[in-house]
């Protein structure tokens, strides 16, 4: 049976998959849509307690999206013989991805001292919550804790509804993203020393990273960030406002974007409003401002508003469920979906990589596989005969 591979860009790197729930596979599928031969090593159903927070549902399509394009062999590393078989892998293998505690890898033999003896070349990619020593090294660490203690939730929502977390996994997804960034880098890095090396990033500091426009205010400027629901903390106006029919969001920062809009909206006393002259003076009495605009703007519909703001270089735009984001034609010309026929009788729609490249484009190839698909496949590639295979079946190590 064929390899899967999405692209030819990476399609000289094998990946040895460790990994769970989002960081970690979403730190991956960007390594295997671009062609990596990425093999997901997970435990034997039933051996992992946890599983149902990682596996459990593989026909869903969250499990689907996250996934795709990749292989999968079970592997007890409980058992006897387990750790022989999966450092035959790591010796033929690019990378291999975690985000276990700090301590497990060390604790299982998986740390990168234990890796390179077997493979100088390799790299180990590891994700944790809080990084990989420190007083909190040892802690679990979820995305929404990390919203929690990162800052994130203190500047979400409205001030007097207190601390609201963000509606998506910014930490989780965060970290995967700056450990794949980092990966791309050992791998370029090797090409000259010829050593792989150990690359890690946390959730913790991804999610500080992430919010660097509020920390970079906080540390050099003593500007301490707050709650302001849907306005702009810096920009006036910008924000959320409603036309007759629903709300839309409006982006008039900048002088050359404020003259405009006042010129749309025929109201030049606006732009030579004293109050209004300049940016940070247009924040200080941003709630004067946005009154008067929220009457303009209740005298014709959204469609209206987007459209002739958007004709004069005012960034305007709807909000939208997410049923009727993926009817928006723009989302449609992206082509942000692609869909595959699973082999268990179901289409899945997958969320394409975001970022393209024209010649060695990614791809989504292959759906989700079923746990240890591919096991006695990726045995055999490992010089395993079928006698010693179906030993590990009996054993119990696969």
């Amino acid at each position: 049976m064929p390899k899967i591979q999405a692209s030819s860009a990476l399609a000289r790197f094998k990946v040895i998959d460790l990994s769970r729930v989002r960081a970690g596979p979403n730190c991956v599928r960007i390594l295997t849509d671009f062609g990596a031969d990425v093999i997901r090593v997970e435990p034997p159903e039933g051996v992992d307690p946890n599983e149902a927070m990682f596996a459990a549902n593989r026909k869903g399509g969250d499990f689907q999206n996250i996934n795709r394009n990749k292989r999968s062999m079970t592997l007890n590393l409980k058992k006897p013989g387990a750790m022989d078989v999966l450092m035959r892998l790591v010796a033929e293998a690019d990378v291999v991805v975690e985000n276990w505690r700090p301590d497990v890898k060390t604790r299982l033999g998986l740390d990168y001292e234990s890796l390179a003896k077997v493979n100088p070349r390799i790299i180990l990619a590891s994700i944790s919550g809080f990084g990989q020593d420190g007083p909190y090294a040892w802690r679990p660490g979820f995305d929404q804790i990390i919203q929690g203690m990162g800052g994130l939730m203190s500047v979400t929502g409205e001030p007097e509804h207190g601390p609201i977390r963000a509606g998506l996994a910014v930490a989780d997804l965060s970290a995967g993203l700056y450990c794949a960034l980092g990966i791309l880098v050992a791998l370029l890095e090797r090409e000259v020393s010829g050593k792989g090396q150990w690359v890690h990033s946390s959730l913790l500091h991804s999610q500080i990273a992430m919010m660097d426009f509020q920390m970079a205010r906080y540390l050099n400027d003593n500007d301490i960030p707050v709650q302001v629901g849907n306005n702009h903390p810096t920009s006036s106006p910008m924000g959320l406002f409603d036309a007759n029919d629903g709300c839309f969001n409006l982006g008039a920062s900048g002088e050359g974007n404020w003259k405009r809009f006042c010129d749309a909206l025929d109201k030049p006393d606006w732009y030579a409003d004293p109050e209004f002259r300049t940016e940070p003076l247009r924040v200080q009495h941003r709630e004067r401002l946005n009154a008067q605009i929220a009457v303009e703007f209740k005298k014709n519909t959204v469609k209206h508003w987007v459209d002739l703001l958007n004709q004069i270089g005012v960034p305007a735009g709807p909000v939208y469920t997410v049923p009727q984001v993926f009817e928006d034609e723009q989302v449609k010309h992206l082509k942000v979906t692609q869909s595959l026929m699973t082999n268990f009788g179901k289409e899945i729609a997958y969320i394409t990589q975001p970022v393209v490249l024209e010649r060695t484009p990614s791809q989504v190839v292959a759906p989700a596989p079923g746990w240890g698909e591919h096991t006695d496949e990726v045995l055999r590639e490992a010089g395993y005969s079928d006698e010693e295979i179906q030993q590990f079946h009996t054993q119990e190590v696969v």
